[in-house]
This record gives structure tokens, sequence and C-alpha cells, in this order.
């Protein structure tokens, strides 16, 4: 039986299945008031893991998970990330400058409303400011009670050693699904470890239900391409925690029903061996 729970540095206690916010339309208008109540809904249903960043909106998909849920339940966890930065042009750029880092963790605890991050992950590694110096900051950050616990994202496993000799890291957020298993050295460092992996486009998205062996999976069960893909991946490693991001409330409540979905063994083979057919 797949596991339905996980600890987040071995003591912050989630549902395996989360919710990613990065898809929730943040403008004014009823756009704004469907990604407030999806954000609601996944909380309904007993999602307990939220994900978000500053690169998001700038700062705006925060605002809007705040609106939506703050005072936050217990038992609630809203994880952000820093180090992404947007230029005077209105695009993006990398920027793990210990001031930097330490004013974007200022902003986040300003929008989320909180006085504590209890998961603050380093959207990107800057290469332009040395690894210690950046997961020092948040490690210091962190003796100061404004993070809990120190994730990375895009990462590779000398990159995670690397920065494992600075600060315990407790998730790792890489993109990962069924179809693209490039991390697949990145996820068994994480589990030889005991590190939250938090697949990022877990879905492939949309691109699951392309592959005839998914599609077929899928009418066996009953079941939505996107949901065996989220079944895949529950039961793939136990370190493994989904965020499927929606706008929508019945996409939200299908995916969080793949908990509930039993693949057999052989369509776990099957699913198994598709990077090789690709």
């Amino acid at each position: 039986m797949t596991s339905t729970a996980f600890h987040i540095g071995g003591d912050l206690d989630v549902r395996r299945l989360g919710f990613g916010a990065m898809h929730l339309p943040t403008e004014p208008g009823p756009a704004r008031e469907g990604s407030l109540a999806v954000a609601r809904r996944a909380v309904e249903l007993g999602v307990t893991l939220i994900d978000t960043a500053y690169m998001y909106s700038w700062g705006a998909n925060e605002e809007l998970l705040a609106e939506a849920l703050h005072p936050y339940p217990d038992g609630l966890v809203v994880t952000t990330k820093v180090g992404v930065a947007r230029t005077g042009s209105g695009e993006w750029t990398l920027d793990g400058r210990p001031e930097a880092l330490r004013d974007q963790v200022e902003q986040a605890l300003r929008r989320l409303r909180v006085e504590r991050i209890e998961l603050l992950q380093l959207h990107r590694i800057d290469p332009e400011t040395p690894l210690a110096d950046q997961v020092g900051t948040l490690r210091d950050l962190r003796t100061e009670g404004k993070i809990g616990r120190i994730g990375l994202s895009e990462v590779t496993v000398a990159e995670l050693d690397e920065a494992r000799k600075t600060v315990d890291i407790a998730s790792v957020q890489n993109r990962y699904n069924v179809l693209d298993r490039e991390h697949e050295p990145v996820l068994a460092a994480c589990e030889a470890a005991g590190i939250a992996f938090l697949p990022w486009r877990p879905a492939a998205w949309g691109e699951s239900g392309a592959k005839a062996e998914i599609a077929a999976v899928a009418s066996e069960l009953g079941a939505t391409s996107t949901q065996v893909a989220l079944a895949w991946l529950l039961g793939h490693s136990p370190v493994i925690l989904p965020i499927p991001g929606t706008a929508r409330v019945n996409h939200l409540e299908e995916n969080l029903a793949a908990e509930r979905l039993q693949l057999t063994p052989d369509h776990r083979a099957r699913l198994d061996r598709l990077p090789d057919q690709a």
C-alpha cells in the first residue's frame, strides 16, 4: 500500500499529494475569484502542502494564497521559493546574493502573513554567487527563526552534495514525470538521504495522454491519463511528493483522486518502460 504521508526534514508532516499554485490567475476579476476558490477547495480536500514562489506573478501568487487561506489551518504548509529576480525590462534573472535572498525572504514573510516559512526553497542556484553563500544565507535565516527548513530546485547530485556540506537540505524540486526521468539520479540521492522530492510538471502538462500506453492503462482503470501519471509517481518512490497545479476545481478534484488509484504490477511495469520507448 502506497503511503499517503511524508515527514519533510524528518518532522514536518504533510500529505504526499500536494498542490502547485503557479497556474492560479492573480489579476482582479472572475478568474481571481476562481483561484481563491481552488485554493480553498484544495484545503477542504485535505491538501497540506501548497507550493508557490516569488517568481509566480512576482509575489502576487503568494498574496493570493494569503487572501484565500489566512489564517492558515493547523497542518497546512505553504512553501515558497526565492533566488529569482525581475529585471528592469520585465524579464527574470538569477540573484542569489545574500542581501537579495534576505530581502526576498522578508518580503515573502510579509506577503504570506507569517513569521516563519516552514519550507523555503532556493528556486535556482545563481552561478555568479558561491553556493555556500546562498545556502549559508538561508541557514542563517533559519537560525533567526524565519525559515523552518531549506530546499533546493533544479539541482544536480553534485550541487545537492555541495549544498549539504553547508546546511541540511529537506527537499528538492526538479522537473520529473513518467515521461521525463532526466533527474532519476537526483531522485535516487534524495531517496537515500530521506529528502523530499517535489517533481514539478508531474503530469507532463497534458503530454501523458499522447502516449498510447498511458491512455490504455487509464482506460483499463476508468481513470484519466493525468491520474495514472500521478499514481505512478506516488508508487515510484516513497520520497516523491507531487504538486500538480490547476486553475479549475474539477481538475483539482480529479488530481487528488489519483491518490486512491491502484496500479497493478503489470500496469506499473508497462509505465516503467515508457522512457525507453520515447
